[in-house]
């Protein structure tokens, strides 16, 4: 596919503008990039304390409550802060976009690698978590490698959805805000998907982050490798393509007006 080659063929050029976009984003505060993980942390914090101190949230899965519930809210950190900055990015790079010798399907990319930077950290700060409970590092941990990538593939097929539409429609960005704010309750996050009845639980395994959380949770708590988990990875690989089919179809149809409206 030509946006596929297209994205492969400058991936240098990729990382040195994402390299460049987190430095950017951050200037002129007097912590900087700290900024990029006091707010998450806090969170954390903030809904450990409330579930585990306040309610009374019992171990899950036979780990502490922080364990299991970080294991879910970081992976959604990425998703979160990625795709809704990435959706803006025609429209934050609007004066490349006029230069009719850049590639402009390099710019979501970006702004996901951007973020992509942060949540590397936050893997080393989800792992210090599990080993000060004594949950030491194994073999299958690298398989958060794997589901990171599925994250990023995710990502970028949505990306290119709503960048694609946000120039012509630029409150799609405040209804990407309004998704995100319920997505995060209708994930597995700070609830366990054994609550449900059968049923129930298969309506919310269309979610396609639903396998992404309980990915990183199987490869940090359950240690279950993804091809046990073959009829979720189908079902999240059938989605993925789907959707970056569609936005590859909006990006080429729609990229040729983007120069008039931005």
């Amino acid at each position: 596919m030509q946006l596929i080659k297209e994205l492969w063929n400058n991936k240098g050029l990729i990382w040195s503008f994402a390299r460049n976009d987190i430095k950017t984003r951050y200037s002129g505060s007097m912590f900087g990039i700290t900024w990029a993980f006091v707010q998450p942390i806090m969170t954390i914090i903030t809904l450990w304390f409330v579930f585990q101190v306040g309610f009374r949230s019992a171990a899950i899965e036979g780990v502490p409550f922080i364990c299991w519930f970080a294991a879910g809210m970081i992976p959604w950190f990425f998703f979160s802060d990625a795709w809704s900055s990435a959706g803006n990015s025609f429209s934050d790079y609007s004066y490349l976009i006029k230069k009719v010798v850049f590639k402009v399907s390099m710019l979501p990319l970006i702004k996901i690698i951007s973020s992509l930077f942060i949540h590397v950290v936050f893997i080393i700060f989800l792992a210090s978590i599990f080993v000060a409970y004594g949950f030491y590092p194994k073999l299958i941990w690298i398989q958060l490698l794997y589901y990171t990538f599925c994250m990023v593939v995710l990502i970028v097929a949505l990306t290119f959805i709503t960048a694609s539409i946000t120039p012509f429609f630029k409150d799609l960005s405040n209804i990407v805000a309004i998704i995100l704010q319920f997505g995060m309750w209708l994930t597995p996050i700070m609830w366990s998907y054994t609550m449900l009845t059968g049923k129930y639980q298969f309506f919310f395994k269309f979610n396609p982050m639903y396998y992404i959380v309980e990915g990183y949770r199987d490869t940090l708590i359950n240690h279950v490798w993804f091809w046990h988990r073959y009829n979720q990875t189908t079902w999240f690989w059938a989605i993925a393509l789907i959707l970056f089919l569609v936005g590859a179809v909006l990006y080429k149809k729609l990229k040729p007006h983007f120069a008039d409206v931005l």
